[in-house]
């Protein structure tokens, strides 16, 4: 009991910022990969240019920081490789990349 009391209130324990911060924060990531089952026409291509902003822009401030915070570094690298892949999933429904999209397959299929 004691050495749970211990971890209850040491600097570094769950009362803290320094304890959730990085619990909390992988869980952008994590969520991004869970969205890769999704298939492409629910993407919201905003939102995921806007993550992509966000990562890099978070990116270069755990970079530029002093101490620099490599682990804020590798959450946002993380989360800007996924939100990439997802952005491309997107612009290839969209017809953006590639040489159709799968909505106008469709279209041409309904037809």
């Amino acid at each position: 009991m004691k050495i749970l009391q211990n971890f209850l209130n040491s600097p570094i324990g769950p009362k803290t910022t320094h304890f959730w911060g990085p619990v909390v924060g992988w869980g952008i990531p994590i969520a991004a990969m869970v969205d890769t089952n999704k298939p492409p026409e629910l993407i919201s291509g905003n939102m995921t240019t806007v993550m992509c902003v966000y990562s890099a822009l978070f990116m270069r401030f755990a970079w530029m920081v002093q101490p620099r915070n490599l682990h804020l570094l590798a959450l946002h690298a993380a989360n800007e490789s996924v939100q990439l892949y997802q952005l491309s999933r997107w612009l290839k429904f969209q017809g953006f990349l590639g040489d159709k999209s799968l909505q106008q397959k469709n279209e041409e299929a309904e037809t």
